[in-house]
């Protein structure tokens, strides 16, 4: 067949051909689209192998339907089909080992027009890794297979040879059918090559096959290629004259056309005719005319379809797809306008108060790497249409989990420009990246962008994300200050105390901590890593030397503070959270056995009159309960667990109340609750201490409520004058003053905290810059020059560059480019800085103000040197795209390289993955003196790493032969792993790392469990990785280990790879051992990842029976609000973990945390269908919901307190658990 249709070219298409028509349908459900011809047909096939036992075939087809549900639910929901769904199904599959015909079709198909997010490219290549990788594993193919190929090639446009596609299957021995001939008419029509598709017509004639609707339909595409639109239009004649009338399909076929030739009038005359002929045309049809309307660069008349579509069910996910094709395609402004065709849609189902909509777009152009500037237009103009709320802060988390680092920066910068706050913790992807790899450079690159931001990094950030990817604190502090990065040195040593707590060595601790030199660091900051070191050591300490732990831990609490760490309230504090972790920490069998230990610590804390806050007792109470041993807590439920009974009790007898009182506003204030907190000063004025005013005063402030914030201050001064807030409230009152125009307010404040001596540390200078930016976003320079001047002038901060910058910011965010260099040049004369003076310059170079730039470059050469000032102007036109100009400046008779400077730009080139300026500054500064080659390369190289561009990388390593340069070997072997990670040939030797020895189980078991120890959780994953790879099989207690390091981490990614290597399922059904499984399927119910929590119990049964851990997980997620959805996901994927009474009462908690009356009022509605009785509490709850909606209270409602029914329910509890002999 393929030999002959190599030299056949004699046939024309002509009526006489077209003898047997049959019509087809082209409505079918989600499930046919994917699995149609799977079943019930006769397939030839190719090679034939041995038949498959009958359990494989039961397990095939089991595996078949799970993954036919798994993309059914998927197409049925949204019409498409995610990369990763179906990658985790083609691995799930191939992992079996025996995949069957069946499940090759399924994947097949569903690598074409399923994948709108996916290049048609990607599609492709997917679709030749499955056939291959299948038919490696066994899959023997038959007609069916070759026809879902050739499908998938048309639907991604895939241009491919047919009589090599036919000589491939000839030589597989799988003779073509009718099917494989249509879509062999379609791949000639594709390119207009009306000869070859004559040829194959003549082909089924003579096989007297039947020439159905797809081929003429394929005809019309074919001669409107081929540039003649006479016989495209014509083959509705030909059709009508073979007793068949044209139908959608075909009418669809010429508007496509049509489309592609951009004539608007012959799309709506056919559009007409087709309404007259009572056809009718779905919007999905339209919208295929859009997408060839837009592919063929006539953008200008998509609006008259969109305004023809009807707005079908359906259509909102359709219309979507057609979104993320074009932007797939490159076509983001068209899909933008089709977004905000049908918002109108999505803003009528829209519930919440805070929109969202345009999510999948934005994440979509983030994934596709659109330019920045577009998205950030997107952003705007959703914002400004009221669609979503936060689109800027919604792309940026989308870049941050695709990794894209440049994109990121941007953003953030965007965000910036446009007043929105920067949050410090918007870099932990980043840093998480660059820690994974150990990459040093990225981590002082990203923090050079924190730096050029304007954002402070704190402590956590520190220690968590950027202290981690260097080998020891002297090293990091070496690599900060070799770039030129300031950070403050109580930083580095309080995360020296965090990892020696995190490791458990508290003699190492200890002498830290003792030293003289140590300076005043709160214990919080390093409290969860002591806690952490702790639960390392549990596994010996707490079953044998329980006590002596306990002594420990409290002499080092008793240590810290002698050394000043923390006030008596927050060493309290510590301890309890310290007690809280240590219960979490144990299992039920542990509780049991050393119940009297527990109870010594108890009765140890009591005689050190030591009281813990109510939520940690509420915490340790729901989990002693459930490991079935309340009476541990017995003994101090009546200390904390009515702390406002108590308070009450106390003033009516007159009696002291003023620790009750502040523990009580302790308490309100971590839970937000302003308006309480301040009835109960009111209520209780006489009784408020100076600490207590503190914790409500910060708290206004966290509330933005200047008013009541400033009234607060003013009793505290009158009750006691010498009262003095810390550093951070004060500035937290100046900054909350400030913003609602109290000026003066704010700076007394600075004042007082000079005549009070309170010290501002690094963080709470951040604090102050960023209250300057607030008022540099309003363009309010007056309080920018009061507040610096206030704070210069009474020696609270030295002058420094990003005290200073807000001032300048002010002008530049409103492009008063004089202004700004007025006040660059008033904050030079006053403090001797300039911030902001590249970003000055660059405004003034885009905006072709040629005087004012003059006068700059003046003043710079004048305070700076000239050759500075030739520096700042070459950047410049770099960062601007004036290359001729920068090529002038550079090659200024006499300069030399500056390499602080170069390293400088070429850093923020880097982190912003801008090629260009960098690789035009590397090529300029060829021959300018000094200039160390090597280096330039270098920054060249760590970009290409960073974009993944092996070609750019290639091309600099011939740039580099070129030059006759002789490379350093770092240099070398950032080159080798571009090409390496891109399977490219290395074109010269790097020197390999030595084999690693030999190593036994124990070694890996001993290595991993020590890492784990060390908080080292990536570490401990390679070896576990390695471990797999040589076939070792280790015992439960590191797999266990590893997870819980993972996950206690953050690094739920890593968490979810190992789980995909069955290591949380061989713990289960190789060792019986759940907890590791349980964990992974409660992150799973947190992260809203439901099918995989659903798939997780699946694969290990014994999950579902860990009532307890689930029941104390819906315990604490009952506790905070916005938690109804993970309990009612519990509850469907394990009905019976606790009585339906429970999990409704809780779920009613939810909802009044929530204030959510319509679930609330739909719950007792369904408790009343199912005869759930409700107790009195959760009928209290309920009604006070009915009550704050303004409805009819359906029940009596209870009459007595909520605290009067909690106590109850408490009560008959305990009473249940009680020993029936009792």
């Amino acid at each position: 067949m393929a030999a002959l249709l190599r030299s056949a070219r004699l046939l024309k298409c002509s009526p006489a051909v077209l003898l047997q028509v049959f019509g087809n349908s082209r409505h079918v459900s989600a499930a046919g689209r994917l699995y149609s011809e799977a079943v019930g047909t006769t397939r030839q096939s190719g090679l034939v192998k041995d038949e498959p036992s009958v359990a494989v075939r039961s397990k095939q087809a089991q595996q078949f339907d799970w993954a036919l549900a798994k993309l059914d639910s998927s197409v049925r929901r949204t019409g498409r089909v995610t990369k990763t769904l179906l990658l985790r199904i083609f691995h799930d599959i191939c992992r079996t080992g025996y995949p069957s015909g069946n499940q090759a079709l399924l994947l097949l198909r569903s690598c074409g027009s399923l994948l709108p997010e996916v290049p048609l490219a990607e599609r492709v290549e997917l679709s030749q890794q499955i056939w291959d990788k299948l038919q490696e594993l066994g899959t023997t193919y038959d007609v069916s297979h070759y026809n879902a190929l050739l499908k998938t090639y048309l639907q991604n446009e895939f241009r491919f040879s047919p009589t090599d596609f036919l000589a491939k299957m000839e030589s597989a021995n799988v003779q073509p059918n009718r099917v494989t001939y249509q879509r062999l008419i379609a791949a000639y029509c594709e390119v207009g090559d009306i000869e070859g598709a004559s040829t194959i017509l003549g082909f089924m004639k003579s096989k007297d096959l039947p020439i159905t609707e797809a081929v003429f339909n394929s005809l019309v595409t074919g001669h409107a290629r081929a540039g003649d639109m006479d016989s495209a239009e014509g083959i509705l004649s030909v059709m009508k004259s073979a007793g068949i009338e044209p139908g959608p399909d075909t009418y669809l076929s010429l508007l496509n056309v049509y489309a592609e030739k951009g004539d608007i009038a012959k799309i709506k005359q056919t559009l007409e005719t087709v309404e007259n002929a009572d056809i009718l045309l779905m919007d999905r049809d339209l919208m295929q005319v859009v997408f060839s309307l837009t592919k063929a660069s006539h953008q200008q008349h998509v609006p008259e379809i969109v305004e023809r579509m009807r707005h079908e069910r359906g259509y909102v996910p359709d219309a979507m797809n057609l979104c993320l094709s074009l932007i797939t395609h490159g076509h983001e402004e068209t899909a933008f306008s089709v977004l905000k065709s049908f918002t109108g849609l999505l803003v009528e189902s829209q519930t919440s108060d805070s929109p969202d909509l345009g999510n999948f777009f934005l994440r979509h152009c983030a994934n596709m790497d659109k330019p920045v500037e577009n998205i950030v237009g997107f952003c705007k103009d959703l914002k400004d249409s009221g669609l979503h709320s936060s689109p800027l802060q919604f792309t940026l988390q989308c870049a941050l989990e695709a990794k894209k680092t440049g994109m990121a920066v941007e953003l953030m910068r965007s965000m910036k420009e446009e007043g929105l706050p920067l949050r410090p913790h918007y870099f932990c992807p980043l840093f998480t990246h660059y820690q994974k790899d150990k990459n040093i450079p990225g981590t002082l690159q990203a923090l050079r962008a924190m730096q050029e931001l304007g954002v402070a990094s704190d402590f956590d950030t520190f220690s968590i994300y950027i202290l981690p990817s260097f080998p020891s604190v002297d090293s990091a502090r070496t690599s900060l200050k070799e770039a030129g990065i300031d950070v403050d040195g109580n930083i580095l040593i309080a995360a020296e105390l965090r990892t020696e707590a995190s490791r458990g060595n508290l003699a190492g601790l200890f002498s830290l901590m003792s030293s003289p030199a140590l300076p005043n660091i709160d214990l919080s900051a390093f409290r969860a890593s002591l806690i952490s070191g702790f639960r390392g050591i549990f596994v010996v300490l707490v079953l044998q030397k329980l006590p002596l732990c306990i002594y420990m831990t409290i002499n080092v609490f008793i240590e810290s503070r002698k050394c000043q760490i923390g006030s008596s309230l927050l060493f309290a504090e510590n301890v309890a959270y310290f007690l809280y972790n240590l219960i979490d920490s144990l299992n039920e069998t542990e509780v049991h056995s050393k119940e009297e230990q527990i109870r010594e610590y108890f009765g140890l804390l009591k005689n050190m009159n030591i009281s813990i806050s109510l939520n940690i007792f509420r915490g340790i109470r729901n989990i002693l309960e459930s490991y079935q041993v309340p009476e541990l807590v017995k003994g101090l439920e009546g200390k904390l667990s009515f702390l406002e009974k108590t308070l009450a009790e106390l003033k009516a007898e007159g009696k002291p109340a003023s620790s009750t009182l502040k523990k009580v506003i302790t308490v309100l204030c971590s839970e937000e609750r302003l308006e309480r907190a301040l009835e109960l000063k009111t209520q209780y004025e006489t009784d408020m201490t100076p600490a207590a005013y503190a914790t409500l005063i910060n708290l206004c402030c966290r509330h933005d409520n200047a008013e009541e914030a400033l009234k607060l201050k003013m009793e505290l001064a009158r009750k006691d004058s010498e009262a003095t807030l810390d550093a951070q409230k004060y500035v937290a009152l100046v900054r909350v003053l400030s913003k609602h125009g109290k000026l003066e307010e704010a700076i007394d404040m600075l004042k007082e905290m000079k005549e009070k001596d309170v010290q501002l540390r690094e963080s709470t200078i951040g604090l102050l810059t960023l209250t300057m930016n607030t008022a540099a976003m309003k363009g309010d320079a007056n309080t920018i020059r009061r507040l610096q001047e206030t704070i210069f002038t009474l020696g609270l901060a030295k002058p420094s560059s990003n005290l200073c910058s807000p001032l300048i910011s002010c002008y530049l965010e409103s492009e008063n480019y004089a202004g700004a260099f007025d006040a660059t040049v008033e904050v030079q004369k006053q403090y001797n800085q300039m911030p902001k003076i590249h970003d000055l310059i660059c405004g003034l170079v885009e905006n072709g103000d040629a005087e004012l730039l003059q006068k700059v470059m003046e003043f710079l050469s004048q305070e700076r040197g000239e050759m500075m000032m030739l520096y700042d102007l070459y950047f410049a036109f770099l960062q601007t795209g004036r290359y001729k100009e920068a090529r002038k400046i550079i090659e200024t008779p006499g300069l030399r390289a500056r390499p602080t400077r170069v390293q400088w730009f070429a850093e923020k080139c880097i982190a912003a993955q801008q090629m260009e300026p960098l690789e035009n500054m590397v090529d300029m500064t060829v021959k300018l003196f000094e200039c160390d080659r090597d280096d330039m390369y270098h920054y060249l190289l760590r970009l290409c790493k960073e974009t993944n561009d092996w070609q750019k990388a290639e091309a600099t390593w011939m740039k580099m032969q070129e030059e006759n340069l002789a490379p350093r070997e770092r240099t070398l072997r950032l080159l080798a792993d571009i090409l390496k990670n891109n399977d490219k040939e290395v074109p010269f030797e790097v020197v390999a790392a030595s084999p690693p020895k030999e190593a036994t189980v124990d070694d890996y078991r001993l290595k991993l469990l020590s890492l784990c120890k060390k908080g080292k959780a990536q570490e401990a994953n390679d070896i576990l990785k390695e471990a797999e790879s040589m076939g070792m099989v280790l015992s439960p207690a590191p797999y266990d280990t590893l997870i819980k390091t993972l996950l206690a981490s953050g690094n739920i990614e890593d968490a979810m790879a190992v789980k995909n290597i069955a290591m949380a399922e061989r713990l289960c059904n190789h060792f019986a051992s759940y907890r590791a499984a349980t964990d992974l399927f409660l992150i799973y119910l947190d992260t809203g990842r439901t099918e995989e929590a659903k798939f997780l119990l699946q694969r290990c049964a014994a999950v579902n029976e860990q009532k307890d851990t689930m029941f104390t997980y819906m315990l604490r997620a009952a506790q905070q609000p916005g938690q109804a959805a993970k309990i009612k996901a519990l509850s469907e994927l394990i009905p019976d973990f606790t009585e339906k009474e429970n999990i409704f009462s809780h779920l009613v908690k939810c909802y009044g945390l929530d204030k959510d009356f319509s679930s609330a009022k739909a719950l007792y509605e369904r408790m009343q269908v199912e005869g759930v009785k409700a107790d009195e509490l959760t009928l209290k709850r309920l009604a006070q919901l009915y009550k704050e909606a303004g409805a009819t209270v359906p029940f009596e409602e209870p009459p007595e307190s909520f605290r009067f029914y909690a106590d109850k329910l408490n009560k008959q509890r305990s009473e249940s658990m009680e020993p029936a002999d009792n």
